[in-house]
């Protein structure tokens, strides 16, 4: 009987220590002073018991530091502030089997030299979407009820103003540039009011449009007829300045434009002329090009706009749920399952 027990507690110290043994190594390359937001305590404790951490958070900039530490790592997760995986970086994790990116976009990060190594990589694209959609949201109710104006005009007056006319959240129209994953989030929420969407995509089809409950138009007809306008098209060659002059001057007459996606997809010189010329129309702007403008620009000035400093994606707590993705997506890579947010190189054609 005791050799039996004897022998149970061997294997189960043996099965133990190969479990131990076989964890994938991991390291974290981003931003060092983000990466807590995004990887906190509870989440690296999580990790920890599916791999074996090698390394604390190393900053993009810092990785050739620690060569000796990446050298047997097979996977890496990172965000905000990560490295470029070019032939220098893949050369020093020769052994590397996925990267797990805790944010949004992977356009900056990725090279040919990783694409032709066939490594998988996931982001938290999805989840940094969701705050966005939700500043986006706020945004369109708000302009819609002229909000801002009627802020500043009793803030001027310190007394109540009288009601001009406004679009309102009934029988409106709200034009959505891009149905990629924010602008889907966004089209999706909008159902939940009494507006008429407006869409344009070039890569979405009118039947995926009208499953989100949009309509399709070519982007002149939605900037003549919106009363909101929210951007959020991927920055591009083929989308740099794709809001151009003329459309922005077709705006109707009290009409409101939203940026949350990249400044550079709007003519900025141009979108400072119209809206210093046109008092009539309003912007809201989270992003600009570039960023933040110089500071003798007029556009701090104009009363007609509102910047944000880059906060319509994950902050603080939001970031959590960017790190809590990519754990899940690491479960179904160590699990041998088909990776639910993996992002290829023919996907970046339409991405952010």
């Amino acid at each position: 009987m005791q050799i039996c027990d004897h022998n149970k507690r061997l294997q189960m110290h043996q099965s133990e220590h190969e479990k131990a043994r076989t964890k994938p190594a991991l390291a974290f390359l981003l931003e060092a002073d983000l990466a807590g937001e995004v990887y906190p305590a509870s989440v690296m404790e999580e990790l920890a018991g599916l791999g074996d951490i090698r390394t604390g958070f190393i900053s993009g900039k810092d990785w050739r530091k620690h060569r000796s530490e990446l050298r047997e790592v097979e996977v890496i997760f990172s965000g905000w502030g990560a490295p470029l995986f070019d032939q220098e970086l893949l050369a020093a994790v020769p052994n590397l089997r996925a990267v797990f990116y805790g944010a949004g976009s992977i356009q900056r990060i990725v090279t040919e030299d990783f694409w032709r190594k066939n490594i998988p990589i996931s982001c938290a694209a999805s989840a940094n979407g969701v705050p966005v959609s939700e500043y986006t949201i706020s945004q369109i109710i708000f302009l819609l009820k002229d909000g801002y104006r009627y802020a500043r005009a009793v803030r001027e007056r310190r007394a109540w103003v009288k009601h001009w006319p406004v679009a309102g959240a009934y029988g409106s129209k709200v034009g959505l540039v891009s149905l990629g994953s924010i602008g889907a989030l966004v089209a999706e929420k909008l159902r939940d009011l009494d507006v008429e969407v407006l869409a344009y995509d070039p890569y979405v089809s009118s039947q995926r449009a009208k499953e989100l409950g949009a309509s399709m138009v070519s982007l002149e007809e939605l900037f003549l007829k919106s009363d909101v306008i929210s951007v959020h098209a991927p920055l591009r060659p083929d989308t740099v300045g794709l809001i151009h002059e003329k459309l922005l001057r077709s705006m109707k007459s009290g009409a409101a434009l939203i940026n949350t996606a990249r400044g550079a997809v709007i003519d900025q010189d141009a979108l400072t002329r119209t809206l210093s010329e046109r008092e009539d129309l309003f912007a809201v702007l989270d992003v600009t090009w570039p960023e933040p403008p110089p500071a003798e620009s007029i556009i701090y000035d104009l009363p007609n706009v509102v910047m944000t400093p880059h906060i319509a994606g994950s902050m603080s707590r939001e970031c959590q749920r960017m790190g809590l993705l990519m754990i899940q997506e690491f479960e179904r890579f160590l699990n041998g399952q088909p990776l639910r947010w993996r992002v290829t190189r023919d996907m970046l054609a339409w991405m952010a």
